[in-house]
């Protein structure tokens, strides 16, 4: 095969630290992460000793405030280094993208107390997220859920099931949704719940087609206590609190759906080169050419669709249209470009030996979690038309 390495992406970050940080995570990437990604994978292990290094080198809060232990980084910046994560291993890069997730919720709307208590082992301290919003007959339609958090004295009692959980039975903490009021979209509170909480409880992980080594589980609430110190900002206010937190996580999604892809083209375009075939590389054939070309067309265009709508998050602009547009975009290009570097590898593409088959294979997840892609097209054409007439 061919001797000619994948050249790092040509990144415009905004401060040296920020390119040293970049610098920092490739090199854990390239040591620690890729070379375990595929058998790991294969064996459904989840690397939590990756996790706990990430959170010891500081790359677990990065979008968040430094006074509780984040990182102080733009999401023009966080995103970059997700997109790098992804591209290593996406259990990784995804895992990382949910963990930050589920702390939106206590770093954008938690108490001064609350957030003093509690962020610091979050964003710093090696603990590890949940978030806790869909159910098994909840899931497009968010609003619809039965999870339920029942008030009894200075406490909360919560009962129900969430299905799709990333990091179901690993996470220390979760960041759950439960309705405490009228039904629809104005009685749900968010609440912050420990994973060792008496009542509580993971069901065996999901069998997935990828992603192996990511579990994906149901949570069950079997009478979960929690005192009103863990409810996070008002009651009722809980669906503002997801939808805001699943803007800013459909970016970490598209990000990762990036580095997903461009890990695809670095070994479609190694194998070309390398390749001989009627005494030529197959990179030679323009056939091939233009199907390289068109993947990295697709990649640096879904890169600057994500980092423009980071960036009218850090100016603190509406950035809901552009992250679902990036969320869409992206993710339907990794889908696009893994099935087309099978293509480029031929047979060998169709076999565990490279790792074109698995990056197929957990590319079209992405087109799934946090908002389908069909979601993303009603929020998009809602922005556009406005809503919809009953």
């Amino acid at each position: 095969m061919s001797d000619r390495a994948p050249q790092p992406v040509e990144r415009r970050l905004p401060t040296e630290e920020s390119r040293q940080l970049v610098a920092l995570v490739r090199d854990i990437a390239s040591k620690e992460i890729a070379p375990r990604a595929a058998e790991e994978e294969e064996a459904g292990v989840f690397p939590r000793d990756v996790f706990t290094l990430l959170s010891e080198a500081g790359l677990l809060g990065l979008p968040y405030d430094s006074a509780h232990g984040g990182g102080d980084q733009p999401y023009e910046v966080y995103l970059q280094v997700l997109e790098e994560l992804a591209a290593a291993r996406l259990t990784v890069g995804l895992g990382v993208s949910v963990h930050s997730l589920a702390c939106h919720a206590l770093a954008g709307y938690g108490t001064e107390e609350q957030r003093a208590a509690h962020l610091p082992g979050m964003l710093s301290g090696g603990l590890l997220g949940a978030y806790c919003l869909s159910e098994p007959a909840s899931g497009s339609d968010a609003a619809s859920l039965r999870t339920r958090a029942v008030r009894d004295g200075d406490d909360w009692v919560i009962t129900g099931t969430k299905a799709w959980i990333t990091h179901g039975g690993v996470a220390d903490f979760c960041t759950v949704l439960a309705r405490t009021g009228v039904e629809g979209p104005r009685g749900i509170t968010a609440f912050l719940v420990p994973s060792d909480a008496e009542g509580l409880n993971a069901a065996l992980p999901e069998k997935k087609m990828g992603m192996k080594g990511s579990p994906t589980a149901q949570l069950n609430f079997d009478g979960v206590r929690v005192g009103d110190d863990r409810r996070l900002g008002e009651e009722g206010q809980g669906f503002a609190i997801a939808l805001s937190a699943l803007d800013s996580g459909r970016l970490g999604i598209a990000a990762c759906a990036v580095g997903l892809a461009q890990a695809a083209l670095d070994e479609a375009v190694g194998y070309a080169t390398g390749r001989r075939q009627f005494g030529r590389p197959i990179a030679d054939f323009q056939g091939l050419r233009f199907m390289l070309a068109d993947m990295a067309t697709q990649i640096e265009a879904g890169r600057a669709l994500y980092l423009e709508a980071a960036r009218l998050r850090d100016a603190g602009q509406p950035f809901s249209r552009q992250a679902a547009m990036a969320k869409l975009f992206c993710t339907d290009a990794a889908m696009r470009v893994t099935t087309d570097a099978v293509q480029v590898l031929g047979g060998y593409g169709y076999t565990l030996d490279f790792p074109v088959e698995r990056l197929m294979r957990e590319a079209k997840v992405l087109q799934i979690v946090e908002g389908t892609n069909q979601i993303q097209r009603m929020v998009i054409a809602r922005h556009l038309a406005g809503p919809e007439t009953r």
